[in-house]
């Protein structure tokens, strides 16, 4: 019997997030991304549906400048303003019943001990349904505005961010016994403080005495999220993760990464199946194959090609901006973008690519076109290639949720690819089976590894 997908929604605290310029068509509802109701209405919505997460994405700076600055962002909405996702996250917890909520949050943006206080009380207000993507950063001006003069070194990011890790697993984890909370009103004791544990941790980047002040939630240590393929991302995900976030042009090359990464968590004493990966997906869908073709060349017409351009550029760091579109891709490769060049280049015929044609492609990357059953059969392969679930990226808010909830989702639940009813549960529960993670995890080394006594002087 096929296991069914996971679904998530992948979504953003801001107007434009990945297929830029669509929050101008009528029906799109991105730019009440100020509005509460606007959030709690979606999060209902994929309950409707479903759907296992909304998935927040996140940044906290200013991608490279674009034609020597940051106009085209302003302009176009992208990613500018860009709300705090935590913030509301407690609202949809009360509006909601079962869907998992995740928070982006890097590790340069707060310090690990007040991280840790924030998600615990989220996770007992969403009774055990907060999640953590874990990222590093990759935006120079993120780093200027936390006081740093430029970027670390892309791998010493990942060493950061295990140090980072490892503050928060030793207070979610070992501060606190299972028992210490005891609340007797008849013996006058709230908690016992010989089950309450400083952790001392002293780091390169980092000194906390502890102890955590929020006492466990129902799953301790959030469901834990990674978004990073490099190599060095897939090595801090077979550490950390119980879920990876993709984004593969085709099965078979999501199937070389999806093995790749699985095969590194051996060595940090883990199972391969201990990490869930999602990859990330937009649909147009059709009642006819004509239809959907039909409304993709509609969706291309609205696309800001040139914002697709900036969003690209300012993430990899190259100022396309400074060039006209016809531009060879040749002409400006470095070793920066040279995967990105040669996969464009791959998928042009007989001509040299362009910066029209990076804009253009990835727009279309990991698009699935079609009616239901043929969009069922799509999913189908991603399965087979060792995908456990979907990230569902938007063009339109409400709109591209409410359409594949409505059109797809059945299809896929009678094919059993998707679940027609939530397990009980926390997250981690209705993920994996169980409330806390499993003892092969690195995080679980810290428990009871604290066990001094507090002084009664």
């Amino acid at each position: 019997m096929t296991k069914p997908l996971r679904f998530s929604a992948f979504v953003m605290n801001t107007t434009s997030h990945i297929l830029q310029g669509l929050w101008r068509t009528p029906d799109a509802r991105q730019t009440d991304f100020n509005s509460l109701e606007h959030w709690v209405g979606l999060a209902k919505e994929l309950e409707r549906g479903k759907f296992d997460f909304i998935f927040f994405a996140d940044v906290v700076g200013l991608y490279g400048d674009y034609d020597g600055g940051y106009r085209k962002y302003v302009e176009a909405g992208l990613q500018i303003p860009s709300n705090d996702p935590s913030v509301i996250a407690s609202a949809i917890a009360y509006n909601t019943t079962d869907l998992g909520i995740a928070i982006t949050s890097s590790v340069l943006q707060e310090h690990p001990f007040n991280f840790a206080r924030k998600i615990s009380t989220l996770d007992h207000a969403s009774n055990g349904r907060i999640a953590w993507n874990i990222v590093t950063n990759g935006l120079s001006n993120a780093s200027r505005n936390f006081g740093y003069d430029d970027l670390e070194e892309h791998d010493e990011r990942y060493v950061w961010a295990n140090e980072y890790a490892d503050v928060v697993y030793k207070l979610w984890e070992g501060s606190w016994d299972d028992d210490a909370l005891l609340q007797d009103k008849q013996q006058g004791r709230h908690g016992d403080p010989d089950k309450v544990h400083k952790i001392f941790h002293e780091g390169k980047r980092y000194r906390v005495e502890g102890p955590h002040l929020v006492a466990p939630s129902p799953q301790r240590t959030p469901v834990l999220f990674q978004a990073g393929s490099s190599t060095a991302g897939r090595e801090f995900a077979a550490r950390n993760a119980e879920a990876q976030f993709i984004i593969s042009p085709s099965p078979g090359a999501a199937k070389i990464l999806v093995d790749d990464t699985r095969g590194r968590l051996p060595s940090y004493g883990r199972d391969p199946h201990d990490l869930t990966l999602f990859q990330g997906l937009h649909f147009v869908i059709g009642s006819t194959e004509e239809e959907a073709r039909r409304k993709e060349a509609e969706l291309e017409d609205n696309i800001d090609l040139d914002a697709m351009i900036a969003h690209l550029s300012g993430a990899i760091g190259i100022d396309f901006g400074s060039h006209p579109l016809d531009t060879p891709l040749g002409a400006i490769e470095t070793e920066g973008i040279r995967s990105v060049i040669d996969w464009v280049r791959e998928s042009v015929d007989g001509r040299e690519a362009t910066i029209e044609d990076l804009g253009r492609l990835q727009g279309r990357n990991s698009r699935v076109v079609g009616t239901p059953e043929q969009i069922a059969d799509e999913l189908q392969r991603w399965r087979d290639a060792g995908v456990d679930g979907i990230n569902v990226v938007n063009a339109t808010i409400p709109g591209s949720y409410t359409d594949f909830i409505d059109h797809v989702t059945p299809v896929l639940q009678q094919r059993g690819l998707a679940q027609t009813e939530y397990a009980p549960g926390t997250t981690r529960a209705k993920l994996f089976g169980g409330d806390r993670l499993n003892d092969r995890h690195p995080a679980a080394q810290y428990r009871g590894a604290f066990t001094q006594v507090p002084s009664t002087v």
